[in-house]
């Protein structure tokens, strides 16, 4: 088994921005795994957030012994970045070896295309409106929020796309008192969920304040064992790739939350379509899906995933598994 990592850089439509910062390139790892002249691909995002970096994840990933299997794989590594780019490789890699595809090897269903949100990065009023009203023919919204005054905001995004379906990421922006204050305006306005929005560790007033409307846990949920801290505090959890530590920990987590009844959201960092492409297979009946990501970069890989009308598609397996 031979392991190689790469850095590798997309550059962004525009400006991409969120209550923590903006970016206008996605930085990422890809993880090359050959083995009996068959290679398999996977991509990570690190974040700062979760105290991830380009060299520490790398690291990480160059610490591993030369030869392991996928189910020893998530003994070596913690949930994360790291073991998201090896495991999904790892998939990529028995998808080909056996000739089937990697939702076979899993025992799903065939996938097929599934609609994702269009996420509007956090700006002013005036300029959210804007984006509203050019993206308004897409059927579901995602705004970012996670100021103080963020009520301007949604009023101009509703008004520039009125029909549209939207949801809302707070990223951790607003407090207690604010999320109470903002929450009948969200009704009125027709948001169908918000997503984290009370900083992880500071959640716990979400299960004494009402919920008018369902919340998403992000940065409070990572891999199973975090799903009972969550209980009675949200609705629904976002299954994201980067923060399992790949696609064998996120189906298992998108089951249990199931089975304690969670709806579930599959979410992304900002990344290729060789990111997004296992993630379409954990989002194969999801409430709400948010894998948006190549839409908003200027470049992607040689082989991308299809957005149409009917959504984000499966992967062609010249792409990943």
């Amino acid at each position: 088994m031979k392991l190689t990592v790469s850095r590798d850089t997309f550059r962004l439509a525009e400006a991409f921005t969120i209550s923590r910062g903006s970016r206008t390139e996605a930085k990422v790892l890809s993880v090359k795994i050959t083995e009996g002249g068959v290679t398999g691909w996977g991509e990570c995002v690190p974040y700062a957030r979760y105290d991830e970096t380009l060299d520490s994840v790398a690291t990480e990933i160059g610490a591993l012994p030369e030869r392991f299997t996928r189910a020893e794989l998530q003994e070596l590594m913690e949930p994360g970045a790291a073991r998201n780019a090896v495991d999904c490789a790892l998939w990529d890699l028995e998808a080909k070896a056996a000739g089937k595809r990697a939702w076979e090897l899993a025992g799903l269903a065939a996938p097929g295309p599934v609609i994702t949100a269009y996420t509007l990065s956090l700006d002013t009023p005036e300029r959210m409106m804007a984006s509203a009203a050019k993206h308004a023919w897409r059927p579901l919204l995602k705004i970012k929020l996670g100021t103080e005054d963020d009520m301007a905001r949604l009023e101009a995004v509703r008004a520039g796309a009125p029909k549209s379906r939207i949801i809302v990421d707070a990223n951790e922006g607003w407090t207690a008192e604010v999320y109470t204050e903002l929450a009948p305006h969200i009704l009125r306005l027709g948001v169908e969920m918000v997503e984290q929005p009370l900083p992880s560790g500071a959640d716990d007033m979400l299960a004494e304040i009402e919920r008018p409307l369902p919340v998403c846990a992000d940065e409070s949920a990572h891999a199973r064992d975090t799903l009972a801290g969550l209980k009675g505090k949200y609705d629904m959890v976002n299954v994201k790739l980067d923060k399992t530590g790949g696609l064998t920990e996120a189906l298992a987590m998108r089951d249990e939350a199931e089975r304690m009844g969670f709806s579930i959201f599959v979410g992304c960092m900002v990344g290729s379509s060789l990111a997004m492409a296992p993630a379409v297979l954990v989002a194969q009946g999801a409430q709400v899906v948010d894998l948006d990501a190549p839409l908003l970069l200027a470049e992607d890989r040689d082989v991308p995933l299809v957005y149409d009308d009917a959504g984000v598609h499966p992967s062609d397996a010249a792409l990943w598994g």
